[in-house]
């Protein structure tokens, strides 16, 4: 059984950074992708990014592109989510995914196992 779990959320002002991480448990060896998604109050969840098990290949929403960055510590290692230039409309919970498809990284419903989330806010 895979296990994710999420850190790194918190309160920042606009225009500030943070810094998400996922660390997988039980992870088998495979080469699907690993990814996250937000959802924020009455919104439907949202792509945000996507990254293939050894970094090689990474996908953003075009909400995000250019200000966040997805990286991976090593092959099938801890996913990060650097998140810069943070706006309010970027306040929501934030999930990260495993095992999605490596036919469509930003397809949600691909995805075999989900993280408990974790709330990122953005003052303005």
């Amino acid at each position: 059984q895979v296990r994710l779990v999420e850190s790194g959320g918190g309160l920042v002002q606009a225009g500030g950074s943070l810094r998400l991480s996922c660390v997988a448990s039980g992870r088998t060896a495979d080469t699907y992708p690993e990814g996250w998604f937000r959802q924020a109050p009455g919104k439907e969840r949202e792509f945000v990014a996507a990254i293939n098990w050894n970094g090689a290949m990474t996908l953003y929403g075009n909400s995000v592109k250019g200000r966040f960055t997805i990286s991976r510590e090593g092959a099938r290692g801890t996913v990060y989510l650097q998140m810069d230039s943070l706006k309010p409309e970027d306040t929501a919970v934030y999930y990260c995914a495993a095992d999605g498809s490596e036919l469509d990284y930003s397809d949600s419903d691909a995805y075999g196992y989900w993280g408990q989330g974790t709330q990122v806010t953005v003052s303005s």
